[in-house]
């Protein structure tokens, strides 16, 4: 299946993930939150996860800088599981505000690699340790909540025929 296609289908779930939320729903926040989750890490099952964040609607372009960083890491990494996750991890914008002016992004990971942590700052702890403290610092300041975490296997391709 051709990038565009699966990016195409990939989008489309996250609007049905994403919707209920942005019409004033509240999701649970993904487990990534809880202090058990932070020591193992955050790996994904399946083929696609969406991960959806709110961003403070001022720190949109800090935010923006350290997911930059994030992808340096993992292309310059030696690990190839590293270059897997960037190969197949795309980070959306969304086009309005959310109700209470946050900026939500949507992180699309197509193909999932098995066992990867996607810890958002792993990779920058790993690659570049001088600048871990000012980064997570950024983060931090930018980040207003978790918003959705949905990882799953694609049960129909839209794309292909009816075997």
């Amino acid at each position: 299946m051709n990038i565009r296609r699966r990016t195409i289908g990939t989008v489309a779930l996250l609007l049905a993930v994403t919707g209920a939320y942005l019409l004033g729903a509240q999701a649970a926040p993904p487990a990534q939150a809880s202090e058990d989750h932070q020591a193992k890490g955050l790996t994904l099952t399946g083929d696609v996860a969406l991960w959806t964040v709110a961003i403070k609607p001022d720190k949109t372009a800090d935010f923006e800088k350290v997911l930059a960083r994030v992808r340096d890491a993992l292309q310059k990494s030696e690990k190839p599981e590293r270059k897997q996750q960037a190969a197949g991890w795309r980070v959306m914008k969304m086009d309005k505000p959310m109700p209470d002016g946050n900026i939500a992004y949507v992180h699309i990971i197509t193909p999932v690699v098995p066992g990867a942590d996607y810890t958002l700052l792993k990779a920058i702890y790993d690659e570049f340790p001088a600048e871990s403290q000012e980064l997570y610092g950024m983060y931090r300041a930018a980040f207003g909540q978790n918003l959705a975490l949905a990882s799953g296997s694609i049960v129909i391709d839209m794309s292909k025929p009816q075997p």
